[in-house]
């Protein structure tokens, strides 16, 4: 890991950096009329056993971060890790913290007993597509179908 970040499983009472991260995610994702859900909706999820959230920081300061979900197997007693949300701010890229992000969480999650980490990329993301086989990632050819559901 670049040796001059720090890098860190945020715990329930991290709320602050939380937020930090998804101020990251807002500008890094370029995400239009974003509004911060509610502090105590967040403060819930942090809270969550299956809701991970991993950052790297200088000097204080939050840089980069991912968000991952825990799930539960019935096939095996193992679980599995799904990598929600990767980003770097743009000035800190290119210079490792990726591919920190993902040694820590991989290490992380070979401590807990994890069987695999997986995270989706858009087939039309040829950056993302590039980093995620640099970090030893393996495609697979799946299609992924959503459903959009009305709320009233």
């Amino acid at each position: 890991m670049p040796s001059s970040f720090q890098y860190r499983k945020l715990q329930p009472t991290d709320i602050d950096l939380f937020t930090r991260l998804i101020g990251v995610f807002e500008v890094v994702f370029e995400m239009k009329d974003f509004r911060m859900p509610p502090q105590a909706y967040l403060q819930q999820l942090l809270s969550r056993e299956d809701f991970l959230v991993f950052v790297a920081m200088d000097h204080g300061e939050v840089i980069g971060g991912l968000t991952a979900y825990t799930l539960n197997q019935y096939y095996s007693t193992a679980p599995l890790v799904y990598i929600f949300d990767l980003a770097v701010s743009t000035q800190f890229q290119r210079r490792g913290i990726g591919h920190a992000l993902i040694k820590f969480i991989n290490d992380y999650c070979t401590s807990i007993g994890a069987e695999e980490v997986f995270v989706q990329a858009d087939q039309a993301d040829d950056y993302a597509l590039d980093f995620y086989r640099a970090t030893g990632g393996t495609p697979e050819q799946v299609v992924h179908f959503t459903y959009t559901l009305k709320t009233s």
